[in-house]
């Protein structure tokens, strides 16, 4: 007895315990996962649902481009934003009146309010102190020759229209705040609302649209930010997996329902669809695997692959029904037929999945790895609890049951497919032309594919989301946030060049002194001398060296016998501070002008809108010492006119403000960057426009520059998702290949199964190209279902082909009868998975609408080729491909 036989004969014999022994598995996995996620405290050794919407961990956790980002990120105390933008379009002034500046006066000052304790018992929400809204920042204005006046700007909600307008006037006359916080069209504003954690983004945006729904104001509220759309797409998502799924299986069903006209019977498929995904992701949850935005798909991977060998079953056990009318008998044949193909193709599946194990990209290794798991889940209940379903049905479920062959009774799907076999014969030379014309345009647009991404494109033009990113980033410098750290070169410390500078700068002090016949000057400077040497051998750096010497001089300046001494210590503390000051980069006035004039490139380029960095603070604050005259706003002319303004800024409500874009240390700098746009694309072209600036003019001092952000890292996990997709594809591909000359025994027939499905993935590829789509993570992801999907008609069509040409004796006899059963199940295949999945199209998250155009369109082509192109090449190399034939 053959093994298939042998299978489908103990799952018929053992029905009872094959049918019991899934539902105990299932209900035990399915508990394992729910018990722990429903009453964590009562299973602490086990492992509950754990939810993972940052694309942040697309990366894994010592990739050195996301430990850089955390810890420059915590350096400069910079946390991830929500944007709450206000727009009214109703209004000649914008947003510049009493009633909305009252409302958003109140919306910042509840945004403050919004705290919670984390799993930890910490305070957790948005960042008070760093709250960027107009009641929350300072009015920079000139106070007199050499001082400045810093107040609120808008710390009680104006009440008169002038007032109004005033805040917008004071605003835009700061540069930080211009184009970030008020709009330079002067209609709009927006609030920066910093968060401890993103994830706590959804919750802030829904306790937001709380508080802006009492207002009945005539402005309108929009709440964007990648943080905020990466949270609510997470949230979303198990939405539409709740309602895509159950939809899709629907469909599903009726239209097995319409083939075969047995519910008891369609429910075998459904059964078991149902039954590999909660084997499969109660597997993932039990094993402490998150649901990620990738895992959460992988119930709409598994099921189509799930239904597509039950479906062939199915197709079989209904044409083959009527022949014997005995179920089991005929069951045990059909799985007799079917077992090799299903096996492999099943095989081929898991490999396309199995390959994303080999990307750098953590949780989609996770996603192939349960989903492959989950192939062969769906392959071990085909062979094994299809066969005892049907035999626990009870007979008269099969009542009137099977397709009828005669001619008139014949369905219309069996009657077209019949006479496209002697057109297909007959045309396999302009069928073979065609597709090699079809294959050369999609080369074509294959290299026309843009790889692109970007997470609040993942929601529909219509989601609130969308709309507002469009029109803030249309009002605003950008709401896409991007950082340059500038990082002075690390030195070593080497105390005898430590001794030589600063003994160069008490020499030249000396000498701008004239300290000849100052006794006083001599001695304190020859004192200061003979304890340079000791005290810098001493220290391990020079801040520790300059702290050893400024005590001397100040121990000296205040045991001093009289003033002349008093006074020459301190000319020696002022050597001292200048020695200081060398080593503080951005003082430097040159430094800065450089990062001036990086930051105008940035806007020049065209993708950035707004730029901010430390210049900005010290020309503000310059311009104001010098009774606010717009010539004097710019960088002044030494470091100790630069240590001035920022030493007067530290005066401000936010002094604190200053260390977002420089370290005390004054060695590393941030340079922000606002982008209108969040597509990857866009921020690798900033990074080139960033390399073209420093070629041109490289930066003074030897700084080196370091991208990190949200934006930045999104583009970092994308080239390493595209490599890794590439390289796992062509992998897959060899491996499927091999499968196919090992179950063909024959390179020429492994060959030949792959024809259609690389002319499948050309197409869908190709038309991804064609139709501007952006290559982008559920494209890419979909290339390795494509692999899988797409072989499945090859092997069922030439596994057939070649028994049936060992039966009927030449390919052109075997013809008409590929073309009946095995053709008709082939299109009821590509029929029910390829429609069964288009409701997904209607979903509002634009990867699920992804998701299902493709496995349509895959489905589709395949179908199509194996139909066509599969016949037409059999035809005309049969001399070849049935060699061994013909020589018997």
């Amino acid at each position: 007895m053959k093994l298939a036989s042998w299978v489908a004969d103990v799952s018929v014999r053992r029905r009872k315990l094959v049918v019991g022994v899934t539902l105990l598995l299932t209900l035990a996995v399915g508990l394992l996962a729910a018990l722990p996620s429903i009453w964590p405290d009562s299973f602490p050794a086990l492992h509950g649902v754990k939810v993972d919407t940052d694309p942040e961990n697309m990366l894994s956790a010592d990739e050195p481009s996301r430990v850089f980002h955390d810890e420059v990120r915590q350096r400069f105390q910079l946390n991830d934003i929500v944007v709450v933008g206000v727009v009214d379009d109703s209004n000649a002034e914008g947003v510049f009146h009493p009633d909305a500046l009252a409302h958003v006066h109140d919306l910042a000052e509840f945004a403050k309010t919004l705290r919670w304790k984390d799993k930890n018992g910490e305070d957790a929400g948005v960042v008070e102190v760093d709250v960027l809204a107009p009641s929350t920042v300072d009015d920079i204005s000139q106070g007199g020759l050499g001082s400045v006046r810093f107040e609120w700007l808008m710390p009680v909600p104006p009440k008169t229209a002038e007032e109004a307008i005033a805040v917008r006037e004071r605003a835009q006359r700061i540069p930080f705040l211009n184009g970030t916080l008020v709009s330079e069209d002067g209609r709009a504003l927006a609030l920066y609302l910093p968060l401890t954690a993103k994830d706590l983004s959804y919750r802030v945006g829904a306790a937001l649209k709380e508080r802006i729904a009492t207002y009945g104001g005539t402005e309108q509220y929009h709440i964007t930010g990648l943080p905020i759309a990466e949270d609510t797409f997470g949230v979303e998502m198990f939405i539409q997996m709740a309602i895509s799924a159950p939809i899709a299986m629907v469909v599903i069903f009726l239209l097995m329902l319409w083939f075969f006209r047995r519910m008891a019977l369609v429910a075998g498929p459904m059964i078991i669809a149902m039954i590999s995904v909660i084997l499969t992701m109660g597997a993932l949850i039990a094993t402490g695997n998150p649901v990620h935005i990738m895992s959460s798909m992988i119930p709409i991977f598994i099921m189509p692959i799930a239904v597509l060998d039950s479906v062939h079953v199915l197709s079989e056990f209904f044409d083959r029904y009527r022949e014997t009318g005995d179920r089991t008998a005929t069951i045990r044949t059909v799985m007799d037929e079917l077992f090799a193909p299903m096996l492999y193709t099943s095989l081929t599946s898991a490999a396309g999945f199995l390959s994303l194990a080999l990307t750098p990209i953590p949780p989609v290794r996770v996603f192939g790895i349960f989903v492959a798991m989950g192939i062969i889940v769906a392959w071990l209940l085909t062979i094994l609890f299809i066969p005892a379903y049907v035999a626990f049905l009870p007979e008269k479920t099969f009542e009137d049951f099977g397709a009828s062959h005669a001619e008139g009774e014949a369905s219309a799907l069996s009657r077209a497919l019949r006479r496209m076999a002697p057109r297909v014969n007959g045309a396999s030379k302009p069928i073979l032309a065609l597709s090699l014309v079809l294959l050369a345009v999609a080369g074509w647009g294959i290299s026309r594919i843009v790889i692109n991404d970007n997470p609040v494109k993942w929601f529909s033009p219509d989601h609130e989301i969308r709309v507002a990113d469009d029109v803030l980033n249309s009002h605003f410098g950008g709401t896409y946030m991007a950082y340059l750290a500038l990082d002075a070169p690390k030195t070593t410390w080497d105390p005898a060049a430590f001794v030589a500078s600063v003994s160069a700068r008490l020499l030249d002090k000396k000498t701008s002194l004239d300290a000849e016949g100052l006794p006083e000057i001599t001695s304190a400077f020859t004192a200061a001398e003979n304890e340079l040497r000791p005290m810098a051998e001493a220290a391990t750096d020079a801040t520790g060296a300059l702290a050893s010497l400024e005590k001397l001089a100040s121990d000296r300046a205040d045991a001093a016998d009289s003033d002349d001494v008093a006074e020459s210590w301190d000319e020696v503390r002022s050597v001292l501070s200048a020695e200081r000051q060398s080593s503080d980069v951005f003082k430097d006035p040159e430094v800065l002008r450089w990062m001036s004039r990086l930051q105008a490139h940035f806007v020049e380029s065209g993708k950035v809108g707004k730029s901010s960095s430390l210049a900005d603070i010290v020309k503000t604050v310059h311009r104001e010492l010098f009774l606010g005259e717009d010539d004097q706003y710019r960088i002044p002319d030494t470091s100790a006119a630069v240590a001035q303004c920022l030493l007067t800024y530290q005066s401000s409500h936010r002094p604190d403000d200053l260390w977002h874009f420089v370290t005390p240390d004054f060695r590393e700098a941030s340079l922000w960057l606002q982008l209108t746009s969040g597509d990857n694309r866009d921020m690798v072209a900033v990074h080139e426009a960033l390399d073209e600036f420093m070629d041109e003019e490289p930066p003074p001092g030897g700084l080196e520059p370091h991208w990190f952000g949200l934006t930045h890292i999104n583009v970092v996990w994308q080239d390493k998702m595209v490599a890794g997709m590439l390289k796992s594809l062509g992998g897959a591909f060899v491996v499927v290949l091999l499968l196919m000359v090992v179950l063909f025994r024959s390179l020429a027939w492994g060959l030949l199964a792959m024809v259609p499905l690389t002319l499948t993935i050309a197409l869908v590829y190709g038309a991804v190209g064609l139709m501007g789509k952006p290559y982008d993570m559920p494209v890419a992801v979909l290339s390795s279902l494509a692999l899988g999907l797409a072989i499945d008609f090859a092997i069922h069509f030439l596994a057939r082909a070649r028994r049936e040409v060992e039966r009927q004796g030449s390919w052109a006899a075997a013809l008409p009868v590929m073309f009946d059963e095995p053709a008709r199940a082939i299109s009821r295949n590509a029929i029910v998975i390829a429609v069964g999945f288009l409701p997904l199209l209607f979903a509002p998250l634009v990867p699920y609408q992804t998701v299902g155009v493709l496995l349509a369109a895959i489905l589709g082509i395949s179908g199509v080729a194996t139909l066509l192109l599969l016949p037409a090449l059999l035809g005309t190399f049969e001399r070849v491909l049935f060699r061994s034939r013909a020589a018997r």
